[in-house]
């Protein structure tokens, strides 16, 4: 049985574990292991293809480009999509012949045990994928390790910056995949109620704990009360409780922390003179649940201005004209995704060639996809994931020539 299938037949308890583990909604569980079902699928069926050799005409012999696995590489990956992170880049590592390591989450380590096990189960060789339960304190050792040979992270700023340096000591590559202040902008042109609908869902997905998540929503004054008005009562029709009921669109946070960090950004907003619409606070129930929340009038002193807010909290600004609108998204110390909404041609141009972001998604919702490059710029870290140049992250790209041949 192949490792796409064990995730697509068992995608129930799959689910379940990472439910039970980080808290996202149950149906969102299973459509995560069910789509990194589709990310082993997709690396198996086109592997061949992308390392094949390819010949270089050149004259007085043979060359060609080969492209050869390079060893063991470790990853260090985050509690947020538990299975998805890991399979994005163990799929395509273990298909150029790599061995993976995986330091996952501390917080989600049936997820990291689980994983391990579906490899093993698809016959894959003995130790080809090895999950650590170690302590991020232990991470620099296994980097150390003469026989690691490269590092890929996704994770914060912070932890990018410790294991690149230490990684960079070793001279050893790494992938970074880091967080996101994404920008969300609807300009005239645009169809308002798709944008505010899509809104709802982009800035919630994960309970609000998405790198690629948009989170600072940037729209022009003409459709501004409009936008607003549908943004704010789809924030509020949202159902918040227990992520194991099939009807919850919100879950609680993964952990008191990240809750307890959420709400002091929030209310440092608010100190600082940014207005609540919708939300601003805890729930009162037992978890770690944060009311979905819309903020508007953001002054740039504001922590809801720049920093990356992890959970379901909306900043929204007003702005002029797309030229103002790219001044702003571009504003930011992060770069990872865009999304932009508009139907005039010239200022779709504009928005492709102007923001500065890994990915930009035209009249729809960021999100990664096997066959397409993801990854980001700036402080949103450097290196991609999926598709041709995932797997050509971690090989060997060895030039041959051969003379007279």
């Amino acid at each position: 049985m192949t490792a796409a299938e064990i995730l697509e037949n068992e995608k129930a308890e799959f689910g379940r574990i990472m439910t039970a583990e980080m808290g996202k909604p149950i149906k969102a569980a299973r459509d995560e292991a069910v789509k990194s079902g589709w990310g082993c699928r997709y690396y198996a069926e086109n592997a061949e293809k992308f390392l094949g050799d390819e010949a270089v005409p050149t004259e007085g012999g043979t060359c060609f480009v080969a492209y050869q696995p390079i060893g063991p590489v470790l990853a260090v990956m985050p509690w947020n999509f538990p299975f998805w992170q890991v399979f994005r880049f163990a799929a395509p590592a273990l298909m150029a012949g790599n061995v993976g390591l995986l330091k996952h989450a501390s917080n989600v380590p049936q997820c990291a045990l689980a994983i391990e096990d579906i490899f093993r189960r698809a016959g894959f060789p003995e130790g080809a994928f090895q999950t650590l339960l170690i302590t991020s304190a232990q991470v620099r050792r296994v980097i150390d390790d003469a026989r690691v040979m490269a590092v890929t992270l996704t994770g914060s700023e912070p932890a990018g910056r410790q294991v690149a340096s230490e990684a960079g000591r070793q001279i050893k590559k790494t992938v970074l995949e880091l967080g996101g202040s994404d920008p969300f902008i609807v300009m005239p042109s645009a169809d308002v109620q798709a944008a505010a609908a899509t809104a709802v869902k982009a800035r919630t997905i994960n309970n609000g704990q998405s790198c690629i998540a948009a989170k600072r929503f940037i729209v022009a004054e003409a459709v501004a009360d409009e936008f607003e008005r549908r943004f704010v009562a789809g924030m509020n029709g949202l159902k918040v409780g227990d992520p194991m009921d099939e009807s919850v669109d919100v879950g609680p946070l993964a952990t008191p922390q990240i809750l307890e960090d959420l709400d002091q950004q929030v209310q440092k907003s608010v100190a600082a003179g940014a207005q609540v619409l919708t939300g601003g606070k805890r729930l009162s129930q037992p978890g770690n649940y944060y009311a979905p929340t819309v903020l508007t009038g953001i002054p740039q002193e504001a922590p809801a201005y720049g920093e990356e807010l992890f959970g379901p909290v909306a900043s929204l600004f007003r702005v002029p004209d797309a030229d103002a609108a790219i001044r702003l998204a571009n504003d930011s110390t992060f770069g990872l995704g865009a999304s932009v909404w508009t139907n005039d041609k010239h200022e779709r141009q504009r928005f492709i060639d102007e923001i500065e972001a890994g990915q930009v998604f035209v009249n729809g919702m960021t999100a990664s996809d096997p066959r397409l490059p993801f990854g980001g710029v700036k402080a949103s870290g450097y290196g991609r994931e999926l598709s041709t140049f995932g797997i050509r992250e971690f090989v060997n790209i060895k030039t041959v020539c051969i003379k007279g041949a």
